[in-house]
């Protein structure tokens, strides 16, 4: 009970020699394992796919990352964020959280941000639930402000087909 010998050389030799490996190894790993994934997810985003001037693409695209369209697309595209470049032509839906059209679409545009800018040429019916249009910009069809606009299809489709048999 009273024998400090065996305490002060326990406890120097003991903390010695686990803290040390203690204290480094879950630092080392902890910090490590949980800030390495983290950071790389959030920081490490992929750069936005780029559809080059000469390409012509028919069918559909789908993805959660970004798409930069210069060529031009006949199909239906959903992405995270969408540019339509300037010179570029897309005909189909286009469903994206972020729609940016510098160039023509030809069908529907669903978005939570829709912006079209001066060169932008739509024909087609706009869902949204921000919108910019900058002067210049060419429109024709609706525009539809919805809080969730990219589930929005099949309400419309509910709504429309509630609306054709009555």
């Amino acid at each position: 009970m009273f024998s400090k010998k065996p305490e002060p050389t326990k406890p120097t030799s003991t903390p010695a020699t686990a803290p040390k490996p203690a204290a480094t190894a879950p630092k080392a790993t902890t910090p490590s394992s949980k800030m390495s994934p983290t950071p790389t997810a959030t920081t490490a985003k992929p750069p936005a796919s780029t559809l080059a001037t000469d390409l012509h693409i028919k069918g559909n695209l789908k993805t959660t990352g970004d798409i930069q369209i210069s060529g031009t697309v006949d199909g239906d595209i959903r992405a995270h964020l969408l540019t339509v470049g300037e010179g570029s032509t897309v005909k189909g839906e286009v469903v994206a959280d972020d729609v940016v059209v510098h160039g023509r679409v030809v069908g529907r545009v669903r978005g939570l941000k829709v912006r079209l800018t001066a060169t932008a040429r739509v024909e087609g019916d706009i869902i949204h639930k921000t919108i910019a249009i900058e002067s210049g910009a060419h429109f024709e069809g609706s525009v539809t402000r919805q809080d969730d606009p990219l589930n929005a299809s099949s309400k419309a489709k509910t709504a429309a087909a509630a609306k054709v048999s009555e």
